[in-house]
């Protein structure tokens, strides 16, 4: 039997074994403990606070262009790791192979995408009347990423506030730790100077508050529920950190009368499937016009139940276990409470009897209002569908929520496109289609979904401090 792996901190340009110990890296289509991870002590992330501020003012002072060249090259480092690298998620995640490739590739773009603009997004911007916006990083970072698409969001933090000229304390995930491993690692051999980027693992409570807590902190970057992004803008609100929070979702979709079925129903699928429904911008509430919500219900019915699920190694296999036995009890309840109070299963509804974290695509009409899965974010395989009699009604029902980040609509209609796009309450709106935010795209929640912005130009400038400078076009010549 080979020797379980072991993962570890990375601080001040060095890997170490955590202070208080390892915490188990548990496989979810096994139940079994496979792995083990580093737990940060407080003279850990002491450490780390130390270093990122010790590198802070080489890192903002060294060109923009030459960071960005640094991303580049831990891009093409990490491309060709991206097989072994998509192997290990896969099996601290659960997410089939050719989704964490998928996913990977992603990452790969996200580090590209911030490394081939640093410079531009780094010079100065002229304002006229002899003003200047000069941009400049605003220092340390800690970063918070979630166990479910760890390689994109620790890439994506990574790379606009690498390239935005701060120092970084990224605190990944610890039941999927290897992602943030990886991209470390080829950050570190692309030649990132020591202290630059930080990688700690641990009880996120302890972690959060410690780091928190200190005013080298600047800004906080988190993805994860609403819950805790509440919490930690709490515990930055002492120190005023800047918060870039992308939080829950509760996303809707709309189909209406002259939509493509066939093509919504495919779509939907795909996309919601993805990782066991594990996403906050997956679709949760189908709501289908009421003269095609029969065809399209049992179109859809149709396609849930046709996906193989198994282990995500194993050939064939379209949607792997759920992450870990917290989403197999949220599951469990969320269903209960909608069926008690009269839901009806159309497809899955129970967990799958075999080991490992299991739950079937699932779907679920005649959902009463007061229930608990139309107000709470399932973050899993379930859909809840109903019909809808006008578009108002529509859109009213898909903005009944506390979330706003995402909304989807199929229509071939361009009136209705742009109706629909315009009073969707959500950080972005999809029309015919469901795909992941690209690496140039600027993203936000609105309502209880998060603030601040990740991606593109306005997710670098989350890092930065806009300077405005008078006279200085006036000096210049």
């Amino acid at each position: 039997m080979s020797e379980a792996k072991r993962y570890e901190l990375f601080i001040d340009g060095a890997w170490r074994s955590g202070g208080k110990g390892d915490i188990p890296v548990i496989n979810p289509a096994t139940e079994q403990v496979f792995a083990s991870v580093g737990s940060a002590s407080t003279k850990d992330l002491d450490d780390a606070l130390a270093a990122a501020e010790r590198s802070r003012n080489a890192w903002a002072a060294r060109p923009a262009r030459e960071r960005g060249a640094l991303l580049v090259a831990a891009a093409r480092i990490l491309a060709a790791r991206v097989d072994e690298a998509a192997k290990a998620l896969s099996a601290e995640q659960g997410k089939t192979l050719a989704e964490a490739a998928g996913e990977y590739r992603r990452a790969l773009e996200m580090l590209e995408w911030n490394g081939a603009h640093a410079e531009e997004l780094c010079a100065s911007i002229p304002m006229g009347s002899g003003r200047t916006l000069v941009p400049e990083p605003l220092g340390v970072v800690t970063a918070f990423t979630p166990w479910n698409y760890p390689a994109v969001l620790n890439a994506r933090k990574l790379g606009a506030a690498l390239a935005a000229g701060c120092t970084v304390i990224l605190k990944g995930a610890e039941e999927t730790p290897s992602a943030g491993v990886f991209i470390v690692q080829a950050l570190h051999e692309a030649g990132i100077p020591a202290g630059v980027v930080n990688l700690v693992f641990g009880v996120p409570a302890v972690i959060s508050e410690h780091l928190l807590r200190s005013p080298i902190i600047k800004v906080l970057s988190f993805t994860g529920s609403t819950a805790v992004g509440k919490h930690l803008a709490r515990l930055a609100a002492d120190n005023l950190q800047r918060c870039v929070l992308e939080l829950g979702g509760h996303c809707p979709v709309i189909v209406c009368e002259d939509a493509d079925l066939e093509a919504a129903a495919t779509a939907i699928s795909e996309y919601k499937f993805e990782c066991a429904g594990q996403s906050c911008n997956a679709p949760s509430r189908i709501l289908v016009a009421q003269p095609v919500y029969q065809q399209f219900l049992s179109r859809l019915v149709d396609v849930a139940k046709s996906i193989k699920v198994g282990p995500p190694d194993a050939p064939g296999t379209e949607m792997g276990p759920m992450a870990n036995s917290r989403r197999i009890e949220a599951l469990q309840r969320l269903t209960k409470d909608a069926v008690g109070r009269g839901a009806r299963i159309e497809a899955g509804g129970s967990r799958l009897d075999q080991a490992g974290f299991y739950w079937p695509p699932t779907i679920l009409t005649g959902v009463p209002s007061e229930s608990d899965i139309l107000r709470e974010e399932p973050f899993g395989p379930i859909l809840t569908i109903a019909p809808f009699d006008t578009l108002d009604d529509a859109v009213a029902e898909a903005n009944d929520t506390e979330y706003g980040l995402a909304s989807y609509f199929f229509t071939s209609s361009d009136e209705t496109k742009r109706l629909l796009a315009g009073n969707l309450a959500a950080g972005a709106v999809s029309i015919n289609f469901l795909k992941g935010v690209a690496a140039d795209a600027p993203h936000s929640g609105v309502k209880q979904s998060g603030y601040g912005y990740e991606g593109g130009e306005d997710g670098m400038r989350s890092f930065q401090n806009l300077k405005l400078v008078n006279g200085l076009a006036a000096l210049e010549r």
